[in-house]
């Protein structure tokens, strides 16, 4: 009989083949002036997941690039997040759940919230009009820059010495991982509100990186799937997070391995908080001009 993680890695690898498919599929009829990314679209793929795998997470990151660069509409990126980053999340994946112990009853069981709480999610948010987009984001944003913040700042528990949850902290861990698989939709992150999360639940914060990592390669691509099937992605800036992620994420993981994050994280945390602030005007500005 194959072990858990034997299990959980075929079941990714399905994940990963359905994704794929059913991406190609419906990217078939575009042209290729639609699908070929240009250098920035590659460049914001690489940098972005290269950080992403020493732990900053891409999206806060990618919306802000997204937003201040003017490169898609407000209300396509939520999707073009979930499906461009989902190839080298996945990839990262596989590599920190063979890297770092964690048990794993307790990391099936947060990865499956998570997919439920993204399957909810990105069912309502890639129907949502513009303004509503720009709303949710901008608040999401500035949740994503007091994570940021957080982190910098130590003032999070520092977490325990535990690779497993039992009852009842493992429901409270189930529960918030459904709420962040829902908010990932969002463009929020999982990254750092999850590793706050296990530090709150008393586990060894290494043991965040499969969580967080196996969570967002199975929530990824079940949400990009629902943003594919009504076309609520730009397909070019998708491509090119995918195609520069992916070299990215096997630098990261094995050659440069760990960099001192702290300067960066109040970059990104100035850069988020501006986003936000741009985000939530744009929405202001279209309630303003709405008709009454």
């Amino acid at each position: 009989m194959p072990d858990a993680k034997t299990i959980l890695f075929v079941a990714l690898g399905l994940v990963a083949a359905v994704f794929i498919v059913a991406w190609v599929r419906s990217a078939r009829g575009a042209g290729a002036d639609a699908a070929r990314p240009g250098p920035l679209g590659l460049a914001i793929g690489f940098v972005t997941n290269f950080f992403d795998t020493l732990g900053i997470g891409s999206f806060a990151p990618t919306t802000s690039i997204f937003k201040l660069k003017g490169l898609l509409p407000d209300e396509q990126i939520p999707g073009t997040l979930n499906v461009g980053h989902a190839i080298p999340t996945i990839v990262q994946a596989f590599i920190f759940i063979a890297i770092v112990k964690v048990e794993m009853a307790t990391l099936t069981a947060l990865i499956a919230a998570s997919v439920a709480g993204a399957w909810l999610g990105a069912g309502l948010v890639a129907s949502w009009p513009r303004r509503r987009v720009q709303l949710g984001m901008g608040l999401a944003l500035l949740a994503a820059a007091s994570f940021f913040a957080m982190t910098n700042l130590n003032v999070f528990p520092a977490g325990g010495n535990a690779l497993g949850l039992g009852s009842p902290l493992l429901w409270v861990g189930i529960a918030g991982n459904f709420m962040l698989g829902a908010l990932m939709t969002l463009g929020i992150g999982l990254y750092a509100p999850c590793m706050i999360l296990i530090a709150l639940l008393g586990m060894n914060p290494q043991a965040a990186f499969p969580i967080m990592m196996g969570s967002c390669a199975f929530l990824m691509p079940v949400g990009g799937l629902r943003f594919i099937a009504k076309g609520s992605y730009n397909l070019k800036a998708a491509l090119g997070l995918t195609i520069g992620g992916f070299p990215a994420v096997l630098l990261a993981a094995f050659v440069i391995k760990s960099l001192p994050l702290v300067y960066l994280r109040w970059l990104i945390v100035a850069v988020v908080l501006y986003t936000a602030i741009v985000m939530l005007r744009s929405a202001a500005a279209a309630k303003s001009s709405s008709p009454v």
